[in-house]
């Protein structure tokens, strides 16, 4: 009710005067808790850390800064939920670049119009999104460079894509050495409407909003650091990767992904990971 209202304002107002940011916040949770589990893939398994995730998103940031990518820069992502997704937005953010978060149901015209409107510089797609790619690879702009993260599908590496998990292996993941200089007012990711009444829109997530939404769900249903979360809605979208994500990344709970909701896994994950949260779906 009000008391969480006045709880979050009163927390934000406190990181805009000390100038952070979702990475800054991110930063103090790392220090807290290197080791403990942040993130986990129901679907493969796999396990990072926070140090993994703190370690991976560097990457990210200094291979971007690397080849040329500047503050307010846009960088597509398109792939499915998994702890790269998080990882790259979360670099690119590091690096004061914007991600546009790209529904992966989108196909061929919306997918175009997206990836136009967007303004990116690059795209980051998944091997699973390949052939996605490949429809409307066409109608993208030569310019726009095309970044392959993860397991290629039988379509193999499609041309002009770089194949991005070996040159983040190569990148270094020590902090950037210069900060981009952004606030809580900045511009953090681009999310998309569904596009049922016409072309997918995108809306703008500043840090704040990133932050305002997470804050509000953890105190509202009274989370502790101790529970482990269930997400299971879309990481391209602001329930999962906002009310979900977001208690991994601000408040430190460790957060189990699973790619889409199945009513035949969802207790056996939920035992099987000791999850005591499950975000849930709003408008």
């Amino acid at each position: 009710g009000l008391s969480v209202l006045i709880r979050v304002r009163l927390e934000l107002r406190r990181h805009q005067r000390a100038g952070h940011t979702i990475p800054c916040i991110f930063q103090a949770v790392v220090r807290r808790q290197p080791e403990r589990l942040a993130l986990v893939d129901a679907g493969s398994g796999a396990c990072w850390t926070f140090g993994q995730l703190d370690t991976y998103s560097n990457a990210v940031a200094n291979l971007f800064h690397q080849l040329g990518f500047a503050p307010g820069d846009v960088v597509a992502v398109f792939l499915e939920g998994r702890p790269e997704f998080v990882g790259l937005w979360l670099g690119l953010a590091k690096a004061g670049v914007v991600a546009a978060l790209l529904n992966v149901n989108l196909r061929r015209e919306p997918l175009a119009f997206c990836l136009g409107t967007s303004g990116a510089k690059a795209l980051i797609y998944g091997g699973e999104m390949a052939a996605a790619v490949a429809e409307v690879s066409g109608q993208l702009g030569k310019s726009l460079l095309k970044f392959c993260s993860g397991d290629l599908g039988p379509e193999g590496i499609l041309p002009d894509t770089h194949l991005l998990d070996p040159m983040l292996k190569e990148a270094s993941t020590n902090p950037l050495a210069q900060s981009p200089g952004k606030g809580m007012d900045d511009r953090l990711f681009y999310i998309y409407t569904s596009g049922t009444t016409g072309l997918p829109k995108a809306a703008i997530v500043v840090h704040s909003r990133y932050y305002r939404i997470a804050a509000f769900g953890h105190h509202s249903y009274s989370m502790r650091a101790a529970d482990v979360l269930y997400d299971c809605l879309p990481l391209y979208h602001s329930a999962g990767n906002i009310m979900g994500v977001g208690q991994c990344l601000i408040y430190g709970l460790t957060v189990v992904l699973r790619k889409k909701f199945s009513a035949s896994r969802f207790w056996d994950d939920c035992v099987k990971y000791n999850c005591t949260v499950r975000p849930r779906p709003f408008l």
